[in-house]
């Protein structure tokens, strides 16, 4: 199996001891993007469409850092802290995955890192 270790700076850094991505076996699996953004090292905002936007563009990042868009993606999990907010963020991820989105999940979390509304990960096909 080959493994490769997916870091770029136009994404947060991780917060933890795991990696931004890792490119297996014709896939890319990128760990989950909480709003942070990656100049200011802060969470983007209070707002939850704010929020869903920055982790989908912290997710964007990551892809092109390995020359993959949104349209790579296979599989998606959201993480939200209220389930009340599932329409506000289908909102935005429908603007960023308008045609063959993605398989996913939506759950509803007691709590995130940051004690951010949401968090997204992402499954792309890497070849």
């Amino acid at each position: 199996m080959m493994k490769k270790i997916v870091y770029t700076e136009k994404a947060p850094k991780a917060i933890g001891p795991y990696s931004q991505a890792i490119a297996a076996n014709g896939f890319l699996f990128v760990s989950g993007q909480i709003p942070v953004n990656p100049t200011t090292g802060e969470v983007a905002s209070t707002n939850i469409k704010e929020q869903t936007q920055q982790s989908l563009d912290n997710i964007k990042a990551i892809l092109s850092a390995e020359g993959k868009t949104l349209a790579d993606v296979v599989k998606t999990t959201i993480f939200i802290k209220n389930m009340n907010d599932f329409a506000l963020v289908n909102e935005v991820y429908g603007n960023a995955f308008v045609e063959n989105p993605p398989a996913r999940s939506c759950v509803e979390v007691a709590r995130l890192p940051k004690d951010v509304l949401v968090e997204i990960e992402a499954i792309a096909v890497a070849k």
